[in-house]
C-alpha cells in the first residue's frame, strides 16, 4: 500500500513537472509522456473545465453543453492520454505536437 501511495504521489509530481512547461517551449518526447500521464490521471478536469469554456463562450446555455462535452471528453482525453503515453519516443504527430487542445486538462481554468 505505501508503494502504491508513493508512486501515485510521485506520478503526480511528474505530471506538475512537466505540466508547468510553457507554451513556447518545443515539443519533446519528454513533454509528450507528462501530455499522456497527465491525460490518463486528471481527465476527469475535462468535465469542469468544458462547463467553464462553454459558459465563457455560450453564456448560461453553456452549462449543459459543457456536461455533454465534458463527460465526452473524459474518455476521449483518457484514451489519448494512453497513447501519447506509451508512443513518447516516438514523434508522432510530427514534432511531438499535442493531438487534443488544450495540451493539458487544466488548460481550460488558465
Amino acid at each position: 500500500m505505501r508503494r502504491a501511495v508513493l508512486g501515485v504521489v510521485f506520478g503526480l509530481g511528474l505530471v506538475v513537472a512537466f505540466g508547468a512547461a510553457s507554451e513556447a517551449q518545443a515539443q519533446t518526447a519528454a513533454r509528450k509522456f507528462g501530455r499522456g500521464l497527465a491525460g490518463m490521471t486528471t481527465s476527469f478536469l475535462e468535465f469542469p473545465g468544458n462547463i467553464v469554456a462553454e459558459t465563457k463562450k455560450s453564456g448560461a446555455i453553456g452549462v449543459p453543453i459543457g456536461f455533454a462535452k465534458g463527460l465526452g471528453m473524459i474518455v476521449t482525453r483518457t484514451l489519448v492520454g494512453v497513447y501519447e503515453f506509451v508512443s513518447a519516443p516516438f514523434p508522432l504527430p510530427s514534432g511531438f505536437r499535442p493531438i487534443l487542445e488544450p495540451e493539458y486538462p487544466w488548460g481550460y481554468f488558465e
